[in-house]
């Protein structure tokens, strides 16, 4: 019975691109740069993240990685470790080039209304008669 359901509904939806991987990364990623809240909660977790494995490196992994028995292990380690950091350090760089952009965009949005508020709007003369 329950077959015969999912596939009346498949039968019945419309025939959809299956969503590719490629498609949902840059999705995603489009996201992530757009949004600055998600943007930050990124940043801290990926702070997070590479300094849950430097510390893992250094202390509890150490005799895993050693690089004198497991120099393979070791190499993919620390540059998973330094990737994630790369990552955060560029979201870091990004996200503080789009705050200046914004900054930017503010002052000169500012400053127009300002020189509206000083242009007088009917050649009316300002003195007192």
């Amino acid at each position: 019975m329950r077959w015969q359901i999912e596939s009346i509904v498949t039968e019945n939806s419309p025939k959809e691109k299956p969503l590719r991987t490629t498609s949902f990364v840059i999705h995603a990623t489009r996201g992530v740069i757009r949004d600055h809240n998600l943007r930050r909660k990124t940043m801290f977790v990926l702070v997070v993240i590479a300094l849950v494995l430097l510390f893992a490196g250094s202390t509890i992994l150490q005799s895993f990685l050693n690089p004198h028995e497991h120099p393979v292990w070791f190499i993919l380690f620390w540059l998973i470790c330094a990737w994630v950091a790369v990552t955060a350090m560029l979201l870091a760089l990004f996200d503080l080039l789009m705050v200046k952009s914004e900054a930017r965009k503010a002052d000169r949005i500012l400053r127009e209304k300002f020189a509206r508020s000083q242009i007088p709007d009917s050649p009316r003369s300002t003195t007192d008669e």
